[in-house]
């Protein structure tokens, strides 16, 4: 039974909160598209001819086989530590997300250093057993290597919305298939997969934008894409007019996956058909199966965080008294509270447009919804500069207020964190809202609509009920886009406040000045917060009740 309302044209609380974050969205977006029609670019019509095909190959081969390749990692692992016991299960359960602290562009300093000619791995081999490799088998800076680091470092995305909704999802139907006699692969690829459809293709959306929006990675590595090709010709060529329509065509492709994710998903949903619904009850495995999906486990841990952790370590002490300082401490107050305070925003807004989007079916809420991607979908210098031009005018415009109240007319907003925070919500909403979607996913409606049967209000329904329900997806997203703002890295070196600096930015200041070794402090700094974050949110994860 429906007993949602219709919306009283936009004086409904959700709908009005939702309209303003639509407009916070959808500004600097709204600037590419219209220079996309009106600006002409003295160097596009090259561009289009001599450069665009390369640049959509190249990002349509990263895009299918990163999607391909996460999608597989990301949600055998979910599987496994969701469904079985195993040793060390209850270690890898939150150490297969610590990836995710450790920058693309990072990832792949470090592996081309180990790999190199120089490297660990073949000064072992040459100076111990005399052997020396051709360098073109160990080459990584290609395409198939920028596949590889971002599959290794960006696959959590699917793994950590995969476990959170299998970690609570009714037992039934898997029992129900062991007892029809289905094997554990059957039950994988005929069960597990089609229920936790909206997750995956959520994590694995989120992949592809990253992976879109990349730039230091594939710079280093040579491979053109849109994300390089934007900062070339806005940077190298001065032509920031053909940047955008670099980027208007990215926004484009960004749609055609929205439109592709919204067929995938289907309008297929699963949800729990009772009030008490249990978790899938672990089997545990004994003798070579046990040991096989620890190894499994292991190897991708070992590939994806221990190996560059320990060569960071080890070139951390190479350096550490050359730039240790009293300074590192600022960095990571700095760090961490624009963190916090931007992925706590985030989930709010979030969840504000997801209740909006399943209490209203209408075409404004769906629309809303999908303009939360939007800030996803072009380079973060791009989102920095059509959000500097809003906040600048802004200030023009406050001008005489804040000469009314005795303060200097200045460019007060546009130099603050607030215009730092605010572009950090346009940019990482997308990874707040499919975590949110995906925990109403699983809850569906009828919980809702019983207690607006009984009386209730949507508001008091919302606080007293749906919000309960959702904490598991609410704090998966916290740690999501907590640590994606603590590495993230072109928005905060253009609009930090002046002399405003993160472990990020100081990683990225070494490593562009190619003195990777002493950009691993700074690294290593993110990946233990992150880790620590990791570690108390995994706590409270295992706490939560069915």
């Amino acid at each position: 039974m429906k007993v949602f309302r219709k919306i009283p044209g936009y004086l409904n609380i959700w709908s009005l909160l939702s309209l303003i974050i639509v407009i916070l969205i959808l500004l600097p977006n709204l600037t590419i598209l219209i220079n996309f029609f009106t600006e002409k670019a003295e160097n596009w019509a090259h561009i289009q001819e001599f450069i665009l095909p390369d640049l959509l190959k190249n990002t349509g081969l990263i895009m299918l086989f990163t999607g391909l390749f996460t999608i597989l990692v990301g949600t055998s692992l979910a599987w496994l530590v969701s469904a079985y016991d195993f040793p060390m299960k209850k270690f890898f359960k939150w150490a297969l997300i610590l990836p995710l602290a450790i920058p693309p562009f990072i990832a792949g300093y470090t592996y081309n250093g180990i790999l190199d000619y120089t490297g660990v791995i073949q000064t072992t081999l040459r100076n111990n057993w005399d052997i020396s490799i051709n360098q073109s088998y160990v080459n990584i800076l290609n395409l198939p290597g920028a596949v590889f680091i971002f599959t290794m470092f960006l696959f959590p995305y699917v793994y950590t919305i995969t476990r959170a909704f299998l970690a609570h999802q009714s037992a039934s139907l898997v029992e129900n298939a062991r007892l029809l006699g289905r094997n554990s692969w059957e039950i994988y690829f005929k069960v597990v997969l089609p229920i936790s459809r909206g997750a995956i293709v959520g994590g694995v959306s989120l992949v592809l934008l990253e992976v879109l929006n990349d730039y230091g990675l594939v710079q280093y590595f040579g491979v053109p894409t849109f994300s390089t090709a934007i900062f070339q010709t806005w940077f190298g060529m001065n032509d920031l007019n053909s940047a955008i329509k670099l980027a208007a065509t990215l926004m484009f492709i960004v749609f055609a996956i929205l439109i592709l994710e919204k067929v995938l998903r289907g309008r297929k949903k699963y949800s729990s058909t009772t009030a008490k619904s249990r978790p899938l009850t672990p089997i545990k495995l004994k003798g070579s199966k046990a040991w096989i999906a620890f190894g499994y486990c292991l190897f991708i841990f070992m590939l994806a965080f221990l190996i560059p952790f320990i060569q960071m370590v080890d070139w951390m002490i190479l350096t550490f008294e050359k730039i240790a300082s009293a300074e590192f401490i600022s960095f990571i107050t700095n760090s961490v509270t624009v963190s916090f305070i931007g992925a706590a925003l985030v989930m709010v807004f979030a969840v504000i447009i997801a209740n909006f989007a399943r209490m209203h079916q209408s075409f404004v809420s769906k629309s809303a919804a999908r303009i939360t991607i939007l800030g996803y979908s072009i380079p973060g210098a791009v989102i920095a500069v059509g959000i500097s031009t809003i906040f600048i005018d802004l200030d023009k415009w406050l001008f005489a207020f804040y000469e009314t109240m005795g303060m200097e007319a200045s460019l007060f907003l546009s130099t603050s964190l607030f215009i730092l925070i605010s572009a950090y919500i346009i940019r990482f909403l997308a990874i707040g809202y499919n975590s949110v979607e995906a925990g109403f996913d699983k809850i569906g409606n009828k919980y809702t609509e019983a207690s607006r049967m009984l009386g209730e209000n949507l508001t008091k329904t919302f606080f007293k009920v749906d919000l309960r329900m959702i904490k598991v997806p609410l704090i998966s997203g916290f740690i999501l886009v907590f640590i994606d703002i603590l590495k993230e890295l072109p928005l905060t070196l253009i609009l930090r406040p002046f002399n405003f600096d993160t472990l990020a930015t100081k990683a990225y200041q070494y490593a562009s000045d190619e003195q990777i070794h002493e950009a691993s402090l700074a690294s290593i700094l993110i990946v233990v917060i992150s880790g620590i974050a990791i570690y108390i949110f995994h706590q409270v994860l295992e706490k939560e009740p069915n």
